[in-house]
């Protein structure tokens, strides 16, 4: 079976031959499932738990099923 990264900010299974895996300068690598959640991210310094389409903010407001 295939491993399957999770999204760094979204919280999504990323398909494999899709997203894009971020190395920062310590070693630490990030995934992301697309452009919009690496600007987010890297850019816009966003934290996952205050943008209300993440697996994050719905886990921690008990928003819909999560997982």
């Amino acid at each position: 079976m295939l491993h399957m990264p999770k999204c760094t900010f979204s919280g999504e299974s990323i398909k494999p031959g899709t997203g894009t895996m971020y190395v920062l300068k310590d070693g630490k690598i990030l995934w992301f499932k697309n452009s919009k959640c690496m600007k987010n991210f890297l850019k816009l310094r966003r934290k996952p738990l205050k943008v209300k389409w993440t697996q994050a903010f719905r886990r921690e407001h008990k928003k819909g099923e999560h997982k």
